[in-house]
C-alpha cells in the first residue's frame, strides 16, 4: 500500500490567518508535537517575510530531526536565498518555491506574461535545486489556471529539477470533480519521472478536504494540511480530518499516513493552548461533541455497541473518553449508566421518578449536569416507595419476575 505524504504547514499557512501568529519558542514546541505525531514535512515559514520568520524557521530547523523541514520562497533569488538561510540546521530541508499561474494572477497581481512566468519558474527552480537536496514547486491558483499551461509549467519544473509539484486550490474554489481531473492530466503528462503529485486545498467553499481526498484517489501522494484547519481565510485542509479519513477508508484510497492517530487530539490541544483559538463544539474529529451522544436512540446503541454510532473510537484519537450527555433527548439507558458511573445506581420505580425529574429539568436548561443527577438520584432514593429496591437486588426481584431491566 502507497504512503501519503502529509505536509504540515500549521506554522506558515495557518499562522498567516488572524488570530494564529506563534512565537518562536511557540512555534518549536508545535513543530516537536507535530514531529511526534508523524508529519511528514513541516512547513516552518515564510523567511523573506520578517526578520523573525526566518529566526523561527531557523530554530524549528535546528531542532526537527526526523521529518522534513520546509520554507516556502517566491520564484525570486532574495526568497530563495532567504530560505536557504533559513533551512541551514535541517537535517533534511525542502525549498517550497511558488509563483502563480493562472491568467488572473499573472495579469492582475504580477504583471507578466505567461511566457515571463514561465522562464522565472524554471530560472528559480533549478537556481534552488543547485543549492538544496529536494525542491517542492507550487503553481499558486492551479485550480483556475489554464490546463495546458499549467501542464506546461509542471514540466519546466520537473526538468528544472522538482521532484514534488503541488497543484494548490488556493482560493477554494474547485469542487472534488474537478480537482481530481486535474491531478489526472497532470499525472499523464508527468508520468515516468518519478514525481510526487501534491494538493493544497482551501476551505472557502467547504470542500478543502473533500477536493484533497479526490486528489489522492486521482494520484496525488502528498497533502499539505493544517492542525484544527487553520489558514488563510476560511482555512485549510483539516490534517486530523484527513489522516482519520485515510484511516477508516484505507481500502477506498488504497494508502496509509505515517501520522500517529492516538497524538492528533494532544496536538490539537496544544494549537489551542498556544493561538487561545478553541475548534468549535462540532468540528470533526477534535471537537468536544465528536464524541459526545445525547439522542437515546444513539445512547442506546453505543451502550451495546460503540461501533453503531461511532466510525473510529476516541481512544484510537488520544480523546480522553466518549460522552453520554444527559439532556431532553436522553433515553432511561444511558440515564441508568450515568448514574452508575457516578456511584449512584437507581432501578425500576426509583429510576423512572428521577428519570421524569431529569427530563422536566432537561426542558428547562440544555442540559444537566453532574452535580444535578447526583442531586436528583439522592432525592429519589429518599422518596422511593415501599418495596423499592436498587441495584442488584432490583434486578433479582425483576428478573424473579419475569420483567425487564
Amino acid at each position: 500500500m502507497d504512503t501519503l505524504r502529509i505536509f504540515d504547514t500549521t506554522l506558515r499557512d495557518g499562522e498567516q490567518s488572524p488570530g494564529f501568529s506563534m512565537t518562536p519558542e511557540e512555534k518549536i514546541r508545535l513543530a516537536e508535537q507535530l514531529d511526534e505525531m508523524g508529519a511528514d514535512v513541516i512547513e516552518a515559514g515564510f523567511p523573506i517575510a520578517s526578520a523573525g520568520d526566518l529566526d523561527a524557521v531557523r530554530a524549528v530547523a535546528g531542532r526537527v530531526r526526523r521529518a522534513r523541514v520546509a520554507a516556502l520562497a517566491r520564484a525570486a533569488q532574495a526568497d530563495v536565498d532567504a530560505a536557504l538561510r533559513g533551512l541551514e540546521p535541517a537535517a533534511r530541508p525542502r525549498v517550497h518555491v511558488f509563483l502563480a499561474t493562472s491568467d488572473i494572477h499573472l495579469e492582475h497581481k504580477l504583471r507578466m506574461s505567461r511566457g515571463q512566468a514561465l522562464d522565472q519558474i524554471a530560472r528559480m527552480v533549478r537556481y534552488a535545486r543547485e543549492r538544496a537536496p529536494e525542491v517542492e514547486f507550487s503553481a499558486e491558483d492551479a485550480s483556475r489556471s489554464d490546463p495546458e499551461y499549467l501542464a506546461e509549467v509542471a514540466l519546466a519544473a520537473v526538468e528544472a529539477g522538482a521532484t514534488i509539484i503541488n497543484l494548490p486550490d488556493t482560493v477554494g474554489y474547485s469542487t472534488p470533480e474537478e480537482y481530481g481531473a486535474m491531478f489526472r492530466r497532470i499525472a499523464e503528462k508527468l508520468a515516468g519521472r518519478g514525481v510526487v503529485l501534491s494538493a493544497h486545498c482551501h476551505n472557502d467553499l467547504g470542500l478543502a478536504v473533500a477536493n484533497s481526498l479526490a486528489a489522492v484517489a486521482a494520484g496525488a501522494r502528498q497533502v499539505e494540511c493544517t492542525i484544527n484547519g487553520i489558514g488563510e481565510r476560511a482555512g485549510n485542509a483539516s490534517l486530523e480530518e484527513l489522516a482519520v479519513a485515510i484511516a477508516v477508508r484505507s481500502e477506498r484510497f488504497g494508502v496509509r499516513t505515517n501520522v500517529k492517530l492516538e497524538k492528533i487530539y494532544a496536538t490539537s490541544r496544544l494549537l489551542t493552548e498556544i493561538t487561545g483559538v478553541a475548534v468549535p463544539p462540532n468540528k470533526a474529529v477534535v471537537g468536544a461533541n465528536a464524541f459526545a451522544h445525547e439522542a437515546g436512540i444513539h445512547q442506546d446503541g453505543i451502550l451495546k455497541n460503540p461501533l453503531t454510532y461511532e466510525i473510529i473510537s476516541p481512544e484510537a484519537l488520544g480523546v480522553p473518553a466518549r460522552r453520554l450527555v444527559i439532556g431532553k433527548h436522553s433515553g432511561r439507558n444511558a440515564l441508568r449508566a450515568r448514574f452508575e458511573e457516578l456511584g449512584c445506581p437507581l432501578e425500576g420505580e426509583t429510576l423512572q421518578d428521577a428519570y421524569r425529574e431529569v427530563m422536566e429539568l432537561a426542558d428547562r436548561a440544555k442540559t444537566v449536569s453532574d452535580r444535578d443527577l447526583l442531586r436528583i438520584a439522592i432525592r429519589a432514593r429518599r422518596i422511593a416507595p415501599p418495596g423499592a429496591v436498587h441495584g442488584e437486588a432490583a434486578e433479582a426481584k425483576q428478573a424473579a419476575a419475569g420483567g425487564m431491566a
